[in-house]
């Protein structure tokens, strides 16, 4: 499978430019795992760390799902991979797959995506309760471009370890 990247637009208005630059931060982790087999999404970085490109996807699928479903729409959900709230169980990747991690992943995308566009603008706020406060929309659509760009940085050195490709 090839993901199919698209940049960002040069000209928008503030909302569609960050939609587009959060969907091209998105194609980028799923570019960095084209090709691969989940033996080669779940190996590891360099000891000791335990980072792999699974782990990166199923993270990335508990972020969605926290700042768009939990935090905006307020929905009771717990997160995918840890009844506790716990981020750091998604990076456990050891026993996971390719098709579970990114269905997952997918789903929330999705979710997060319808919950974007119906909301009424970037200034809809959402509860985060571990910081106690109001956040925008506008502040998690940035938030989550920041997770995704930093990520990708990890993405391209786990994708470099594994078959030596390189760049976006």
């Amino acid at each position: 499978m090839t993901t199919e990247r698209i940049g960002p637009p040069l000209r928008a208005d503030e909302r569609e430019t960050l939609r587009a630059f959060l969907d091209y931060h998105r194609a980028t982790l799923a570019m960095k795992c084209d090709g691969l087999s989940t033996e080669d999404l779940r190996r590891r970085s360099m000891p000791p760390s335990t980072l792999t490109l699974l782990g990166l996807v199923r993270h990335m699928a508990e972020v969605e799902r926290t700042w768009f479903r939990r935090v905006i729409d307020q929905e009771d959900v717990p997160l995918v991979w840890s009844a506790d709230g716990d981020f750091q169980v998604a990076y456990d990747a050891s026993t996971a797959t390719r098709s579970e991690a990114f269905e997952a992943w997918q789903a929330e995308v999705g979710h997060s995506r319808r919950i974007e566009r119906e909301a009424e603008s970037l200034d809809v706020t959402g509860y985060h309760e571990r910081w106690g406060e109001e956040v925008s929309l506008r502040l998690v659509m940035l938030h989550l471009i920041h997770e995704y760009a930093r990520h990708n940085g990890h993405a391209d050195f786990l994708r470099e370890g594994i078959d030596g490709t390189v760049g976006a």
